[in-house]
């Protein structure tokens, strides 16, 4: 299993930013896929989750309208579009398979919201 996350970067408060997630080395669309991220100092969070087959999603409070989940079955891809930025949404960011006998978790990408 392999994840790997890209489109991180600075972007002032307001702004946005398309995370994106390549999975490789399962059947991407048998697996429920998330975002967690890891704020300086905090536990990681849950931000944002995304069913196998229907496509339902579920987000953290603190998201919720700004930031959207997304899938491609075909591309084996997750994403996640991240819209009004704000400080406190500084991280890294996590893409993850969760169901089977352990959830995969990718090496992250680092998002910076900051003027």
């Amino acid at each position: 299993v392999q994840l790997v996350e890209s489109g991180g970067g600075l972007v002032q408060p307001g702004g946005s930013l398309r995370l994106s997630c390549a999975a490789s080395g399962f059947t991407f669309s048998m697996y429920d896929m998330m975002w967690y991220r890891q704020a300086p100092g905090k536990e990681h969070e849950m931000v944002a989750y995304i069913t196998s087959t229907t496509g339902m999603t579920n987000y953290a409070a603190s998201v919720e309208g700004r930031f959207t989940i997304s899938r491609d079955n075909a591309k084996n891809r997750v994403y996640l579009q991240m819209n009004r930025l704000v400080p406190e949404d500084t991280a890294v960011y996590y893409c993850v398979r969760t169901g089977g006998q352990r959830n995969y978790w990718g090496k992250g990408t680092q998002v910076t919201v900051s003027s």
